[in-house]
Order: structure tokens, then sequence, then C-alpha cells
């Protein structure tokens, strides 16, 4: 199964499938993200906003690494840390091309297994 995912100004909607960690949906639809720790909940680069849609539960490592993040909404998320289980519309906060500093948007996260968890730190 499938869920629709909106990525924010840009209006651009993706197709995610359900479990697919959310950072990978984004950057294979074209998004350029950035993930510059992997996918492990280490450096928060990979934020999003979440205008609409139930992402589940903030993972411990996840909400760690937020509770650094200097002004951080309620609605602001790792999409490193999230698997896609229905629709959403996010926004996401950092991308390369706004970051010309940065050669690339870092490792590549590793895919997850759709019926389990994302793994501990």
């Amino acid at each position: 199964m499938s869920h629709r995912v909106t990525v924010q100004p840009d209006a651009v909607v993706l197709q995610a499938e359900e479990g697919r960690r959310l950072v990978l949906a984004i950057e294979d639809g074209g998004i350029d993200i950035l993930h510059r720790c992997g996918g492990n909940a280490r450096c928060a680069t990979c934020r999003v906003e979440v205008i609409a849609g139930e992402l589940g539960d903030v993972t411990p490592a996840e909400e760690t690494k937020l509770a650094t993040v200097a002004g951080r909404l309620p609605s602001t998320r790792l999409s490193c840390q999230v698997q896609v289980r229905g629709p959403l519309t996010v926004e996401v906060v950092r991308r390369l091309s706004q970051n010309p500093d940065m050669a690339d948007p870092g490792p590549r996260p590793i895919e997850w297994p759709i019926d389990a968890p994302l793994p501990p730190e």
C-alpha cells in the first residue's frame, strides 16, 4: 500500500510505500533534503515540519536530538526517524540547494523493513 506525501512549499506530491522512511521517500521524489548523519538521528539536518498527517511516536533517539534544536516547534520531526504510515503533508526545513557550502546531502540512509520499527541509535 502506498500513501500520498505532499512536500511544501513546492506542492510536490509523492507516493511512499507503507513503512518507508520519510527521508528516503522525499529524496527519491527529487527533493534535495539533507541527511548529514546518514539517518541515525545524530544531526537533525533532515528536519521536517508536519503540516498534516500522523507520524506516530517520536523515537528516543529522535527526542534526544530534537531537544537540542533551537526554536523547535511541536510539529518538528526528523524524517530519518519516521516511517510513512498514512497520507502526509510536510515542509523540508533544510535543503542542499540552500546550503552551497555542502557538496552533497550526506550518506544515504538505509532502507528498513516495513513491518519493524526503526533501529535504536
